[in-house]
């Protein structure tokens, strides 16, 4: 029986998704406008790094294939050593449960609920149960905020008053910050879950909890703590007809929240990047036959994209990039290796928002040929060849195309 390893680069979009304008996104591109700008040598910064993006090994597997079949261009000379592609989602939103949803073959045909950027932005009557329910002596914030700006405008006044900070974005969330030492973790996910209730029938997406540490504005840091409370999803998943058949799905970083913890059997968690990385190596290693490690990689969202970074968001790549090698080394006989993304966060675009656009689709295995596999109508392609790949059963969201790849001349 095979394994499957589906590593998830969040944010990791590479342009040209059709739909783009209903979203005000036209010309977003993560990847593109990365490797322009770090070739123009604005992403250059002293002691992080210099000069073109280098990515070698997800070149070799075809980023830069995707990438061209994503804007329509000719393929770049050359061959490749893995299967590439690029795929175009079709849920209604362009946030963090829905690309992951739809990769795991359940597209999000409905519409979440959102908070107007207002100041407040939450419903009084809902500020009021919050209040109560959770014996608050109130809370700060109550507005549209990037999550490190909102701890420097609200962490001394929190720390001095006991209200935790909730706010908002353009996603379908709902973000509480508190001290973890001052407030106390426990107490911030038991609110969490507190308020998880009170917005379901407001259709939010996620509810996290953003604890952080430091006594004044110059010293406050966010922890590696967080924590999403999601709404489950309204259909079985690729996750749940792995755990149902009996193998298990090893979700590494925020894979398990993102899911509401259903059809994952264990979650691994690592600090940064880095640590992510160290914990989905040691998930291949204890990876069964049947099994799937469901990886997401988040500081390229949460720590570059978001905050507009383009040098850290192209160190970032470059560092995963560089222990990739890491991964292919642990590759057996019947495994699978994808690399894809859940939606765009161009560092290089207005805003602070994710952007709509195309992912891509990069894999690898001692059985798979090299070649395009196209570009896909959905993200859940990705799942339903995944699913195939380990015996299971289909369903309608997508379209497998395992069969493609294994018949490249």
């Amino acid at each position: 029986m095979a394994r499957a390893f589906l590593f998830v680069l969040d944010s990791f979009g590479i342009g040209c998704a059709p739909d783009a304008a209903r979203y005000h996104d036209e010309g977003a591109d993560t990847y593109g406008h990365i490797r322009a700008a770090c070739a123009a040598g604005r992403g250059d910064q002293p002691g992080l790094r210099k000069g073109p993006l280098l990515l070698p090994h997800m070149d070799a597997l075809g980023l830069a294939h995707a990438s061209a079949l994503s804007h329509g261009e000719p393929l770049p000379p050359g061959g490749t050593l893995g299967f590439f592609g690029a795929a175009t989602e079709t849920s209604f939103g362009k946030d963090t449960p829905s690309g992951h949803w739809e990769i795991a073959s359940l597209p999000v045909q409905f519409d979440w609920g959102y908070f107007p950027d207002t100041v407040p932005s939450f419903p009084p009557e809902l500020t009021q149960a919050i209040i109560a329910q959770a014996d608050l002596p109130g809370i700060l914030g109550n507005c549209h905020a990037s999550g490190t700006g909102v701890i420097d405008d609200f962490g001394e006044e929190h720390v001095r008053t006991g209200k935790p900070i909730l706010y908002t974005s353009v996603d379908s969330v709902l973000q509480i910050a508190a001290h973890e030492e001052h407030f106390g973790l426990e107490r911030l996910y038991d609110l969490c879950a507190i308020v998880r209730r009170l917005v379901d029938p407001l259709k939010i997406g996620r509810v996290i909890a953003r604890p952080f540490l430091g006594e004044t504005v110059e010293t406050f840091a966010r922890t590696p703590h967080r924590r999403d409370f999601a709404t489950p999803p309204p259909q079985p998943t690729l996750l749940d007809r792995v755990t149902q058949r009996g193998s298990r799905v090893i979700g590494i970083g925020k894979i398990g929240d993102i899911f509401a913890h259903r059809g994952v059997s264990e979650t691994r968690k690592g600090a940064g990047n880095m640590g992510m990385f160290d914990k989905a190596l040691q998930a291949m290693d204890d990876a069964g036959d049947g099994d799937l490690v469901f990886a997401n990689f988040v500081d390229f969202d949460t720590e570059f994209g978001h905050r507009r970074d383009v040098a850290g968001y192209a160190a970032a790549l470059e560092a995963f990039d560089a222990r990739l090698p890491e991964a292919l080394d642990r590759l057996r006989p019947g495994d699978m290796l994808i690399l894809t993304a859940d939606h765009g966060c161009d560092p290089t675009y207005r805003g602070t928002d994710h952007t709509r656009e195309r992912v891509p689709i990069l894999g690898i295995g001692p059985q798979f040929k090299p070649g395009s596999i196209g570009v896909r109508a959905t993200y859940a392609d990705i799942g339903e060849t995944v699913a195939e790949h380990l015996g299971l059963n289909p369903v309608p969201a997508g379209t497998s195309f395992l069969q493609q790849m294994t018949a490249h001349a």
